[in-house]
């Protein structure tokens, strides 16, 4: 795939909001190409989406309105397509924000980004097979001993729920990306992270509680509990990411020295 032409900060403004129409486009095109084909695998998609609650045999999928099932098959084609297309769409956002970069900051990018994307996969992949089957079984039948009733869900509302509930877990697995970066660019260090790691527990507790697309304390807890994990990974790696930022610091101080 063609590269776009590199530009300066003494590019036309105008010159820049055409680039960025050009990223929209192409990936409104990509998505919009994706979701032609998600039209035909949507059923496929979402069978696979509804296993943890098919599994249930006391749980039945019903549909209140006569537009359900068609809404529901949109969504999820879009769902789809925007899979699809996102490795045009990661072109097309790096091939517009890279040649704006120096050089020495590009390489963040090609690192940053895609370990993002794995981490986002590994935190939406925790929460589909492992925390959701134990949220839904919880939330379903909380109280039922009490009283007897038959869980119902709808097409729509489980969909929804489900896209919030996986998207949550990828935002949160997001966090040691986000302390490394602060860290290689200097604003936080290891020391510090590792200093208030009690107030950061706290304070993930609260942010799971927050963030939680359940109020039940089980899925509460296995969200904070990846989470401080992730934030102690964060300190080890900020060590590893300091000793490297200062050997480099070292390196260009000696150069100096040099000439």
């Amino acid at each position: 795939m063609r590269r776009r032409k590199s530009y300066t900060a003494e590019m036309p403004l105008m010159d820049h909001l055409k680039e960025l129409r050009k990223v929209l486009l192409v990936s409104a095109y990509a998505i919009a190409f994706g979701t032609v084909l998600g039209w035909a695998l949507s059923d496929y998609a979402y069978s696979y989406l509804a296993r943890p609650i098919s599994g249930i045999d006391e749980v039945s999928f019903i549909t209140t309105t006569p537009l359900e099932p068609i809404l529901v098959k949109l969504k999820i084609s879009l769902v789809v397509g925007v899979v699809a297309a996102l490795p045009i769409i990661f072109w097309q956002v790096w091939s517009f924000v890279l040649p704006a970069l120096k050089k020495n900051e590009k390489k963040y990018l090609y690192i940053i980004v895609p370990n993002s994307l794995i981490l986002f996969v590994c935190g939406a992949a925790f929460a589909f097979y492992f925390v959701l089957p134990v949220g839904l079984k919880f939330l379903l039948f909380a109280g039922g001993t009490a009283v007897e009733s038959t869980p119902f869900v709808t097409k729509s509302s489980y969909l929804n729920f489900i896209l919030t509930f996986v998207l949550s877990f990828g935002l949160v697995f997001q966090l040691p990306v986000v302390l490394l970066l602060l860290i290689r660019l200097g604003f936080m260090s290891p020391k510090t992270l590792a200093k208030y790691r009690k107030w950061a527990f706290f304070l993930i507790l609260i942010l799971a509680v927050l963030i939680s697309p359940t109020p039940d304390i089980p899925t509460q807890f296995l969200m904070a509990g990846p989470m401080y994990l992730l934030y102690e990974l964060s300190i080890w790696l900020g060590f590893l990411v300091a000793r490297r930022k200062n050997k480099e610091l070292k390196k260009l101080e000696t150069k100096g020295e040099g000439q």
